[in-house]
């Protein structure tokens, strides 16, 4: 097929004119200038980047509360693309293999720590690069330090082949980059390891699994592996951007890469997989209601090697952030300055880009797919997250007060009241008193007091955990901050109490 010569100006218009935003009324919806801001950032990528067909979604708490909407799916027919338009996620994918280990090993047929040859035999007989290296655990495939070296874009090219090919593969062996467990190094190979582990613990092919056990209870109908089983007119076609034209990218058809990097979704479905996932903060009690239990899709988030950092902009601001990050499984983590904790991956592939950022503390997700080759949005992704920030919507769950922090601290206030501990020595830990004497206690309240004056003590407690709060209080003469720690004791003692005044000037 000859390359596509269409003039950019006029993708540009129809992308311009395919923008559709769908939002539900009530609290849920962003605020209409937050909206606009976030689709201005996905449009401006997508006329930097030449990509035909692009889509954004917003997610919070469960709901697709956003939808942008631009461009094509097909330059032939130009097919503009909408909420059921199949795009290839690329290594997005490899979350759902993480996933689908971690749902093995909670039904007692893997265990993490166990060697990877345990479930694939034929690495049993690879040569390791030193006398001292550690054999490959299936910990170390997850999170990529397995000692493999990194494999892109090879790894993008292998997405076809076999499962015999493969076996020969594993069976001569493959050099190692370094010894495991040393350093991280990005792994797609790892990543089909973990896809044949699946394989052969769950008697199902990795593909078959993943679909049955976690996509179709999602509701995910659409979404799979193989390519040419959805129809042609549901898919969004990939394109690559060379010498001022596209081409259209060859389809490649499954196989054992599948693993890191080969399913195809849609927006409504992905929607469904990021509303499952943050649905697992915060820990609660309460019933189990998806096809892996809660616990375990916050093991995705556990950070399991060596920390690494990225530098990115902040929103109004000359000082960037340094965000320390480190890949889990099928995620890298990091604690970012505008957004707390934060869990993200991109997907580039022959064809397509994708990206997609988690706050779980905030229960927002965006993400968007491209089809146009390694179009990943990052940068846009992050953009729409930062409109998010200065609208002050991506601030962390409030953590619940609990009973026995509310009584304490309630004793906290009384002991500075009475500039003395003996409204609080019952409920004392064994430790505090140890640590200071009663009489320096009295002393010590006592000239705080002076500094303060009088202070309302029932200013608002912040948990920090159920055994642990920072409190403000309002005072005569300035501000006391402070902090009550609990003991781990039943019941709860004050084990550590700090307060200090900031006068007011």
């Amino acid at each position: 097929m000859k390359p596509f010569r269409i003039a950019c100006a006029a993708i540009l218009l129809a992308c311009a004119q395919g923008v559709a935003a769908q939002e539900p009324a009530g609290d849920m919806a962003l605020p209409a200038p937050v909206a606009e801001a976030i689709d201005g950032h996905f449009l401006a990528y997508q006329e930097r980047a030449h990509v035909p067909g692009l889509v954004w979604g917003v997610v919070r708490d469960g709901r697709l509360v956003h939808v942008g909407l631009s461009g094509v799916q097909d330059l032939e027919t130009e097919t503009p693309v909408n909420r059921d338009s199949l795009f290839r996620i690329a290594s997005m994918s490899k979350a759902f293999t993480a996933l689908a280990i971690l749902k093995l090993r909670d039904d007692g047929l893997i265990s993490l720590d166990a060697l990877a040859e345990t479930y694939v035999p034929e690495l049993a007989n690879w040569q390791y690069p030193t006398t001292d290296s550690p054999r490959i655990r299936v910990r170390d495939l997850l999170s990529h330090v397995g000692g493999l070296v990194t494999d892109n874009p090879w790894g993008d090219r292998q997405q076809s082949l076999s499962e015999e090919a493969f076996t020969e593969m594993l069976e001569e062996g493959v050099p190692f980059s370094r010894a495991p467990q040393t350093a991280f190094e990005y792994s797609n190979f790892g990543y089909a390891l973990l896809g044949r582990i699946i394989t052969n613990v769950s008697g199902q092919p990795y593909d078959q699994y993943i679909r049955n056990e976690i996509m179709l209870p999602l509701g995910m109908d659409s979404t799979g592996f193989e390519v040419t089983d959805a129809p042609l007119a549901q898919r969004a076609l990939g394109y690559r951007w060379e010498n001022e034209a596209f081409s259209p990218a060859a389809v490649q058809p499954h196989g054992v890469f599948g693993a890191m990097g080969g399913i195809q979704t849609s927006m409504n479905d992905y929607a469904r997989w990021v509303s499952f996932l943050l649905s697992a903060w915060p820990a609660r009690d309460g019933p189990e209601l998806g096809p892996v239990r809660r616990s375990s899709v916050r093991e995705l988030a556990h950070g399991l090697n060596f920390p690494r950092s990225f530098t990115v902009p902040r929103q109004e601001s000359d000082d960037p952030c340094k965000v320390p990050y480190t890949y889990a499984m099928g995620f890298s983590v990091g604690e970012d300055c505008d957004f707390g904790r934060m869990m993200s991956h991109s997907g580039g592939y022959p064809g397509f880009g994708s990206d997609l950022m988690l706050l779980p503390d905030s229960g927002f997700a965006i993400f968007a797919f491209a089809n146009r080759t390694y179009a990943a949005p990052r940068g846009a992704v992050r953009s729409a997250g930062l409109e998010l920030a200065a609208a002050d919507l991506v601030s962390g769950r409030e953590i619940p007060v609990t009973d026995a922090l509310a009584s304490t601290y309630a004793i906290a206030g009384a002991m500075f009241e009475a500039s003395s501990i003996e409204p609080g020595r019952e409920m004392l830990a064994m430790n505090f008193l140890l640590d200071r004497s009663a009489e320096n206690w009295a002393l010590e309240l006592t000239s705080l007091a002076e500094q303060s004056g009088s202070c309302a003590t029932d200013g608002p407690l912040t948990a920090l955990g159920a055994l642990h709060g920072e409190f403000r209080w309002t005072c005569e003469r300035g501000t006391m901050q402070g902090r009550i720690l609990l003991s781990p004791t039943n019941p709860p003692a004050i084990q550590g109490l700090r307060l200090r005044v900031t006068p007011t000037e």
